[in-house]
């Protein structure tokens, strides 16, 4: 049963990630990322990893997906202007696609299992600390400055997104709050003398 959910999870994975980068809409390209993020979450389980499952199905499912699809929803861009532009550097981009493919094919070539990581896989929780546990030593301890790092990419990365969403624009009237708090009433109101039987 653990080898038919295996591939199930990892043939979900690939498909939704291939279909991301493929589908035309954008829309689609996030719900497809979703079930690419569901299915790893899946893979995690397997490995005995159920905290980063979760992690996975929480933060970048409940949440990063959800901003994701504001973002796409409330920018209204031209995609197929977009396309257009970015087809003429379509021999660049599977040049640099080409090179990265390289670069993993000699990095797996070279990859060398770690001493004492075939106890670990057969032993995923030790005596000493549980998975969750020995997650949080690692990422609180030693990789602190890196965490608090990624955590201010992020924040940067939510600016970025706040900022693309609030476009001013001509044709939409706006509240000017100061202007309505020191507006001058004698300014701002008339008074006409409408005489009976006639009109303003």
């Amino acid at each position: 049963m653990s080898v038919f959910a295996f591939y199930l999870f990892a043939i979900s994975a690939i498909t939704g990630g291939l279909f991301t980068v493929i589908s035309r809409q954008p829309v689609h390209s996030v719900l497809w990322l979703i079930l690419a993020f569901l299915s790893s979450a899946g893979l995690f389980v397997l490995l005995g990893a159920e905290f980063v499952a979760m992690l996975l199905v929480i933060v970048y499912v409940g949440a990063v997906m959800v901003l994701f699809l504001f973002v796409v929803m409330m920018l209204d861009v031209d995609f197929a202007e977009l396309k257009a532009e970015m087809a003429k550097f379509m021999p660049l981009a599977l040049l640099i696609g080409l090179v990265i493919l390289m670069q993993l094919v000699m990095a797996y070539g070279a990859w060398e299992s770690a001493h004492g990581a075939a106890d670990l896989l057969a032993n995923p929780i030790t005596a000493e600390h549980h998975n969750t546990e020995a997650l949080g030593l690692i990422l609180y301890d030693q990789y602190f400055l890196l965490f608090q790092l990624a955590g201010l990419i992020l924040l940067v990365a939510m600016i970025g997104a706040i900022v693309l969403t609030l476009r001013h624009r001509k044709d939409v009237k706006r509240q000017d709050i100061l202007a309505q708090m020191f507006r001058d009433p004698a300014e701002a109101m008339e008074l006409k003398d409408v005489k009976p039987g006639q009109g303003l």
